[in-house]
């Protein structure tokens, strides 16, 4: 993609820092059209359980990171310069025209893997204490990611958000062929290729979809298969249609997770106040296993 049409390098992610000691970290990708900062200060100010209680205050080691995607020429806003994680022609549907997608998925995966892979080894944070996740694009994003992981983490966190290319990705789960034999990655299996796991299924498409290297021995254990999953979408969603978020869910759970769902009823594309954050919060507890502060 040239300069003409995105930002050469994305923004420094705005992050919160633990108030003790770093033990966890949390990565959360913002929307269409946001930022990091915006997104993150809002999610921590606001982002209120139903006693009053934010993220941080419950969860006193753990380290927020909010990335800022790269600002690209969205086809959707007549070739606006907007700040998004990939592009797309209609906001409603994002299967329509999605080979406007690649470039950006690419991009944005190995921005966001540098990220954990930060958190990992230059902090020193296990894979089971991160979580990563993300609001509507940032969910798509981040979940795309989390499926092509070859290691599991703590838990993954999506609200009002769709799976790209998810239509594809099914089909990739049913053993479907998927293009010609040169672009197909389980063209060379032959038989192997329907014994392999769901989620080993949804890891090999992820890769090749994000331009990724194929794992050396594609097995279970070199997936992200074991980390729970919440996704919470509202009903009367304008902008990302809760039909949406409910057959990604039915696809994330086709791939072998456990998924979390939860439907919210009268609200717009954004997240429950207080009732989501409750939920995320007893998520974290229940599902990740991480010791949540009793304030």
């Amino acid at each position: 993609m040239s300069k003409r049409n995105a930002t050469s390098q994305p923004p420094a992610p705005f992050i919160v820092e633990p108030s003790g000691a770093h033990t966890h970290s949390l990565i959360f990708l913002h929307g269409f059209g946001s930022n990091g900062e915006t997104f993150g200060r809002v999610l921590l100010d606001s982002g209120m359980t139903s006693k009053g209680l934010r993220l941080p205050q419950l969860l006193p080691g753990a380290r927020f990171i909010f990335p800022t995607s790269r600002r690209r020429r969205s086809t959707a806003f007549s070739r606006s310069m907007l700040t998004m994680w990939f592009d797309k022609a209609r906001m409603d549907d994002p299967s329509y025209r999605k080979d406007l997608q690649l470039q950006g998925l690419e991009e944005s995966a190995r921005e966001i893997l540098d990220l954990i892979r930060h958190e990992r080894d230059a902090k020193g944070i296990a894979p089971k204490n991160i979580i990563l996740g993300g609001l509507s694009q940032g969910c798509a994003m981040s979940l795309s990611i989390m499926l092509c992981l070859d290691y599991h983490i703590g838990g993954f966190v999506g609200m009002s958000g769709y799976l790209p290319f998810r239509e594809d990705i099914d089909e990739a789960l049913a053993g479907a062929p998927i293009g010609d034999d040169d672009d197909n990655p389980f063209a060379d299996d032959g038989e192997d290729a329907k014994r392999h796991d769901p989620a080993v299924k949804a890891s090999i498409f992820e890769r090749d979809l994000l331009g990724l290297p194929g794992v050396e021995v594609p097995e279970i254990v070199q997936t992200a298969h074991g980390t729970p999953v919440f996704l919470g979408h509202s009903n009367n969603d304008d902008k990302v249609p809760c039909s949406l978020g409910e057959a990604m869910r039915r696809t994330v759970e086709r791939a072998g997770y456990e998924v979390e769902w939860k439907c919210y009823q009268g609200l717009g594309h954004w997240y429950k106040i207080p009732d989501e954050i409750d939920d995320v919060v007893e998520f974290i507890r229940n599902k990740v296993g991480w010791e949540v502060a009793s304030i």
